[in-house]
């Protein structure tokens, strides 16, 4: 069989998938709508203020960005280390990675009110703000992972595939680091300036990346009808979650213990942990509870971490999770008084030593989850016009399904 043969385009499926590519439509359309409505209204229609100035919508588009690195792991994996599992994955991690960081910056650019300014955002920059380097990185990325997707879908180009890897590889780990960065370099924010925001984005971009990506095959196999995953790599997936879950958790309790044991630190993590209102009970009970115990235990759990429904709500946990964690740290860090001036005393008759407030709104929310819509659209038409779903595996097929899958993998 041919390289091209081995993969194929969306092409047989029932109405599931136009009902769901739908619903994906309408909510960017209320996502556009809700855009509209806070622009033409104005910053009080929301629930962001003076102190909370990133409010849902940044959450999932740090969320998506986050996660669009992720999502090229798969394809990383296959390349850079050489682990020919999942190469047959690889075109899809690259184009849901794609995908997810559109959706991101879509939201992004749409929170920040001025679209009409965006020419002279990209035109002209600061160098010492680290919001102008990320817009390289950004850029960056959809050039380098193009590139890498070009070198896999061309034959004559398919020995350049593992140099252009390489480079999306590392590409993705400086992107990550910047965008935790943004925050890491707030020395103001005392719920932020720390060099461990670095690896614990990059960690966390590892999950969310993997769990939209099982989410998305997981998908095509019940809308095909077809078994894209075998056992063995659902048990690899399964592993890799429970290593990056960990580890996330790993840097989380590093960096919160850092914080604790520096005095200068003890009210916001006080804040943070135990009387910030709704932020301990997001952390506790979203980040820790719902999106990393329980999906560890449904992943260690001999028989339902090895199926893939087990595999699937592990995932959807997974990004529950991964919500939560970024709602603790964008909301949590801005709703902790502002440290205007660090290691000195100062004080005015405005909102110093108040404690924000913070209530999304329901705009916000809709241009948020926007968001994920059209990462999903995007990854659905990319797989309807080009061949980037690899063949099912036939053998582990039913009777049933066999037509479906020689039709799918003749298209």
């Amino acid at each position: 069989m041919g390289l091209r043969d081995n993969y194929h385009r969306l092409v047989d499926h029932g109405p599931f998938f136009f009902a769901l590519m739908l619903a994906h439509a309408l909510v960017i359309l209320l996502g556009l709508t809700a855009a509209y409505y806070m622009e033409h209204n104005g910053h009080y229609v929301t629930g962001m203020n003076n102190q909370v100035v990133w409010g849902m919508p940044h959450v999932f588009a740090v969320f998506l960005i986050v996660a669009a690195s992720g999502a090229l792991n798969v394809a990383s994996i296959s390349s850079v280390f050489n682990r020919l599992a999942y190469k047959r994955f690889a075109r899809l991690s690259a184009i849901l990675a794609v995908s997810l960081l559109a959706g991101g910056l879509f939201v992004l650019l749409l929170d920040l009110g001025r679209v009409d300014r965006l020419i002279i955002a990209m035109t002209s920059y600061n160098f010492k703000s680290i919001f102008a380097w990320n817009i390289y990185l950004y850029t960056g990325f959809f050039a380098i992972v193009g590139i890498y997707l070009w070198t896999m879908m061309e034959k004559r180009m398919n020995r350049y595939s593992k140099y252009a890897g390489y480079a999306a590889f590392v590409w993705r780990l400086i992107l990550t680091t910047g965008t935790g960065s943004i925050f890491g370099f707030l020395a103001a924010r005392e719920a932020y300036d720390t060099a461990l925001l670095a690896p614990l984005f990059i960690a966390s971009s590892f999950v969310y990346g993997l769990a939209f990506t099982v989410l998305v095959l997981l998908t095509m196999c019940w809308t095909l009808g077809i078994t894209l995953m075998d056992k063995e790599f659902v048990q690899k997936v399964r592993g890799l979650l429970i290593i990056f879950t960990v580890t996330v958790l790993y840097f989380t309790t590093v960096q919160h213990l850092t914080n604790i044991y520096a005095t200068q630190h003890h009210g916001v993590e006080s804040y943070l942990l135990l009387t910030g209102g709704v932020i301990p009970a997001v952390f506790w009970g979203v980040q820790i509870v719902i999106g990393s115990i329980l999906p560890l235990l449904i992943l260690a759990h001999p028989t339902l971490g090895l199926t893939r429904h087990g595999l699937s709500l592990a995932s959807v946990l997974l990004l529950i999770g991964g919500l939560g964690q970024m709602y603790v740290i964008i909301i949590g860090g801005q709703s902790y008084p502002l440290n205007i001036f660090p290691g000195m005393e100062a004080t005015s008759s405005w909102i110093d030593g108040r404690f924000a407030h913070y209530v999304p709104s329901l705009a916000e929310i809709v241009l948020g989850v926007s968001g994920i819509s059209i990462a999903m659209l995007a990854t659905a038409m990319a797989l309807k016009v080009l061949r980037f779903l690899p063949n099912p595996i036939e053998e582990n097929n039913t009777s049933k399904n066999k037509p479906e899958a020689k039709t799918a993998g003749a298209a």
